[in-house]
């Protein structure tokens, strides 16, 4: 089907900035969103922004409008979440994640990659 890996993540300070990148192989045409998801110690994963492949419609979660930028290269087969003006509560595992489209609904998960932002 799908296989996505994760990269960029790392350790930098508050007010800082990372881009992270999401590789898709595979059956990349059956993927309709591509998102992010960011999960810390102790608390559930929680969205962060998504794009449709097609399209590149964007969605974000209100903690980091403003300052992530979900990107797609579709020649790549390439998601990118640009982050700036990181914060401490920004620290997390990000997860990239692959959805099927509405008829055909299906969920494949990257492994994850460590942001750690310190103040």
């Amino acid at each position: 089907q799908v296989q996505l890996v994760e990269s960029g993540g790392g350790l930098v300070q508050a007010g800082g900035s990372l881009r992270l990148s999401c590789a898709a192989s595979g059956r990349v045409w059956n993927i309709y969103t591509l998102c992010w998801f960011r999960q810390a110690p102790g608390k559930e994963r929680e969205f962060v922004a998504s794009i449709t492949r097609r399209g590149g419609s964007t969605y974000y979660a209100d903690s980091v409008k403003g300052r992530f930028t979900i990107s797609r290269d579709n020649a790549k087969n390439t998601v990118y979440l640009q982050m700036i003006s990181l914060k401490p509560e920004d620290t997390a595992v990000y997860y990239c994640l692959a959805k099927g489209t509405p008829i055909a609904v299906w969920d494949i998960w990257g492994q994850g990659t460590q942001v750690t932002v310190s103040s």
